[in-house]
């Protein structure tokens, strides 16, 4: 089920900070848009779609991950957790969504992989923001409250600055996206949403 922004989101009350993202030292993080989670993803493809653009067109990079595993054993606590149930690299609900071909820059864009609910953990991405002098990512993708929020967190703990979309963000219901964005918005990040992004970015 895909979340959506209303007026009267319970998480209103937490969203009292603001601040726009510097587009000089920002990253955009595009978590396991992947065929396995298309059912989550296809509704927030439009708002999805729209961050990647409104970030390249301010020369935001824009790095990708995908989630899988290797076999059970790679991360035995995750396998236990979902009873085995697990994307497996190679197969094709490990790949991206087709619908970001057209926005996926091949040979440019950085795609990981990553084998738990953080894109920071066994990974090079703390690096290659550090190599970028990266100093604020914005969060996109799914799940919003396991993937996505465990990624904003780390990323917060870390020392970096987080923005994270409300609106290109979708998990399995309402209820844990908004219980999410509670956290996210009274202790980690600036919750931003397409039209936010873009006035932030470029004004009015």
């Amino acid at each position: 089920m895909a979340s959506t922004v209303t007026k009267s989101s319970s998480y209103n009350k937490y969203d009292i900070r603001t601040r726009n993202p510097n587009p000089r030292s920002a990253a955009l993080l595009v978590i396991d848009v992947q065929n396995y989670f298309s059912s989550m993803a296809k509704p927030i493809l439009p708002n999805l779609l729209s961050t990647i653009r409104l970030c390249r067109r301010a020369s935001i990079p824009v790095i990708f991950t995908r989630h899988c595993h290797k076999s059970l054993d790679d991360n035995p606590i995750l396998a236990e957790w979902w009873n085995g149930e697990l994307i497996f690299d190679g197969t094709p609900e490990a790949e991206l969504m087709p619908d970001l071909d057209s926005d996926l820059r091949l040979g440019e864009d950085v795609v990981l992989e990553k084998n738990t609910y953080s894109a920071f953990q066994g990974t090079e991405l703390e690096e290659i923001l550090r190599e970028r002098r990266v100093e604020e990512v914005i969060v996109a993708g799914v799940m919003t409250n396991l993937c996505c929020e465990t990624t904003a967190r780390d990323a917060f703990v870390r020392g970096f600055r987080v923005f994270f979309s409300r609106d290109a963000t979708a998990t399995a219901n309402e209820e844990l996206h908004e219980a999410a964005l509670k956290n996210l918005a009274y202790g980690f990040a600036y919750l931003v949403d397409c039209e936010r992004l873009k006035e932030g970015l470029f004004g009015n």
